[in-house]
């Protein structure tokens, strides 16, 4: 045999070996790596936050966001008990998304201070229309409704109230989407001792006007859920997100009975993750089941925000502690702890493909025209 032959067949029987070796199986950690997120991705994955509020011209907090791979969706909402009134809100929020036309949207509001006057329906109709030329990308409905408001007669009027039908008309055919916050977590509604959570035993402890245990005379913590639904059902084709959880933070089975009940709704978690992980402590599974389930209809939102009087360096170190706690619970199995309830709990490590929509996606279906995109 030649040289030239014994070389082509040594050459053979290599190429031959190395296609019949077998491939290396994946193993159970690179899986894990395909299918879910850990720490170190907080800030390589692009993340939407659907409830904040700035009223503020600083930069700080917006800043931070985007530091933490954040855009994020200002809020608007009028309350005389909570100034600056909604006009000058949305100054602020106009001046966040015109400095940070890619990272921020806004939700306008409309007021009930002149609920009763003759000129308010078209008072609000116009106040709307201005805001919607101007970008808005959903409406706030707030709690003041059914919590507050009274007609001429001194009776509470809720949301689900015909009065309120032409603006909700508007809105839907707008194509813009409602946030409504509306009643209070079932907390408010209990004895102090009874409340799950640290947060609301403290808020209401030292606010026991709001304390609705202490008001019998007001609406109960099922009118206000009443209504709500009323109106959901009577606007079958509005784009309803329920702020807060809906105000069913205290059971994902309550919750899971409206998503199955109205298509058109979906809810935020502002200031309730707490609220979800209260419940995954005693029952890990039922939680992380209901995530996985409506994963089309849970929106992350954290109800941060910044005053003209808050310190920047407290801004963001509020922030970002908040959105990497947050983080942690949703992508991880590690056992945690929060300063809201006494006990630990197991993280949900839910997989990459929930994240993205519970931190991105389900934002931008419910919200279409985001950061300035064509829905």
């Amino acid at each position: 045999m030649t040289y030239k032959y014994t070389f082509i067949l040594a050459i053979s029987i290599i190429f031959f070996q190395d296609c019949t070796q077998p491939s290396k199986a994946p193993t159970a950690e690179n899986n894990r790596s395909a299918a879910y997120y850990t720490m170190d991705d907080f800030n390589k994955v692009a993340k939407i936050d659907a409830h904040v509020h700035v009223n503020t011209m600083a930069a700080d907090f917006v800043q931070q966001a985007a530091e933490d791979s954040f855009r994020l969706i200002i809020i608007n909402l009028d309350d005389v008990n909570e100034p600056p009134p909604m006009e000058i809100q949305q100054q602020f929020a106009l001046h966040q998304v015109h400095t940070f036309p890619t990272r921020i949207s806004y939700a306008t509001s409309f007021s009930i201070r002149h609920f009763n006057d003759t000129g308010w329906l078209q008072q609000q109709l116009a106040y709307l229309k201005n805001s919607f030329a101007q970008g808005a990308v959903a409406v706030k409905i707030y709690k003041v409704i059914g919590m507050s408001l009274k007609d001429k007669e001194g009776k509470f009027v809720m949301i689900d109230d015909p009065r309120f039908d032409p603006l909700i008309d508007f809105i839907e055919k707008n194509n813009i989407t409602v946030i409504g916050h509306l009643g209070e977590p079932r907390n408010c509604w209990l004895p102090v001792e009874q409340m799950t959570v640290k947060g609301d035993k403290s808020y209401f402890t030292n606010n026991p006007e709001y304390h609705m245990y202490l008001h019998p005379e007001y609406p109960t913590y099922e009118d206000q859920i009443n209504a709500r639904d009323n109106m959901v059902r009577k606007h079958p084709n509005l784009r309803f997100v329920g702020a807060h959880l809906g105000s069913l933070e205290w059971n994902v089975d309550s919750l899971a009975k409206r998503l199955d009940e109205y298509p058109n709704m979906a809810v935020d978690m502002a200031a309730r993750i707490c609220h979800l992980q209260y419940q995954t402590a005693n029952n890990w599974q039922k939680v992380h089941d209901f995530m996985i389930k409506y994963q089309d209809r849970l929106l992350y939102a954290t109800d941060l925000g910044a005053e003209v009087t808050t310190k920047p360096a407290d801004i963001r170190k509020h922030a970002h502690e908040t959105h990497v706690s947050d983080w942690q619970y949703f992508v991880t199995n590690d056992t945690m702890r929060v300063n809201d309830f006494d006990g630990s709990f197991k993280g949900l490590q839910l997989p990459k493909d929930v994240i993205d929509k519970i931190y991105r996606k389900n934002a931008e279906k419910w919200f279409p025209g985001l950061f300035g995109q064509h829905p």
